[in-house]
């Protein structure tokens, strides 16, 4: 569906920048949300390489927009192009929402809390669990934090750079300082040591997302016990690699359209003063899921 102003020709202007943004079901929810509700306003996808980065945030600014979501891979690299980061953006230390304020750029971070809605939604509570962040990027640090907050057990952060998942757990002590962290090389032993526990795994890297679908994070699936909950904030395609190995071996497996739906309407409190609705998001971006795997 292209995004057509649902009235008149002078729409409010809103979209997501990244580098890949084509498979982004964002334009589709919020756009079906915008007509669901009568509203003038329409969102697109602009494809923005590293390099382009500041001049688009300018052109945010320059072409008076509303405002945009950010994704991968400008959600920490965006932060110095603004003009103010919200506190709890500033603790995650990414941005995943912009609101454009009479010119003056405001970053947000809506990720941790779609996370954590999306979660309790599926009747898991992270509270007293273990939990293993794979990844160290802008969504694994919105992820991360929010599980401190929420009052895991225990928080084990892995990935490739060791440095970068080392630099994300220093930033998490700073919220929870009581809160035992461990940073560990992905694929490592310590990993494969963390997933034994019964806890909640979580997939922050790009691992399985289309249209490199084969990849997975978890290369040992069997290393999980029966007790294991395993979310994955990739959500195209729906079902990930990880996602049905988990399944297959009996586990709650939580994939993240939920937390894409509930971090948008989150956005919406930022950009219109009310939470955008859940359920018609939900039922467009299952729906343009539904006709991509037809």
């Amino acid at each position: 569906m292209p995004p057509v102003a649902a009235f008149g020709t002078h729409a409010r202007q809103l979209g997501i920048i990244g580098n890949p943004v084509a498979h982004s079901l964002s334009p589709i929810m919020h756009n079906e949300a915008f007509r669901h509700q009568r509203m003038n306003c329409v969102y697109s996808a602009f494809p923005v390489a590293p390099e382009d980065l500041r001049a688009a945030i300018e052109g945010v600014r320059a072409l008076g927009f509303l405002g945009v979501n950010v994704t991968i891979p400008h959600k920490e690299a965006v932060l110095e192009y603004l003009d103010e980061v919200a506190p709890t953006a500033r603790q995650v230390g990414a941005v995943n929402t912009i609101v454009n304020r009479s010119g003056r750029l405001i970053g947000y971070n809506t990720d941790g809390w779609g996370f954590i809605s999306s979660l309790e939604e599926a009747g898991v509570k992270p509270a007293g669990r273990p939990a293993v962040v794979l990844g160290a990027g802008g969504a694994a640090r919105a992820v991360a934090v929010h599980l401190a907050l929420a009052g895991v057990r225990s928080l084990t952060i892995t990935n490739r750079t060791l440095s970068r998942a080392e630099a994300l757990a220093e930033a998490v002590r700073k919220v929870a300082p009581e809160l035992p962290i461990r940073a560990v090389q992905a694929q490592s032993q310590a990993e494969r040591q963390a997933l034994t526990e019964d806890g909640l795994v979580v997939n922050c890297t790009s691992l399985g997302m289309h249209p490199e679908t084969g990849g997975t994070p978890v290369a040992e699936i069997n290393l999980l016990p029966q007790n294991a909950v395993v979310y994955d904030t990739v959500y195209v395609p729906e079902e990930t690699r990880l996602l049905k190995e988990a399944r297959m071996r009996g586990l709650t497996a939580i994939g993240g359209l939920g937390m894409l739906v509930h971090q948008g309407a989150c956005a919406w409190e930022y950009w219109f003063g009310r939470r955008g609705p859940v359920k018609v998001m939900l039922d467009a971006a299952k729906s343009a899921l539904e006709g991509r795997s037809a």
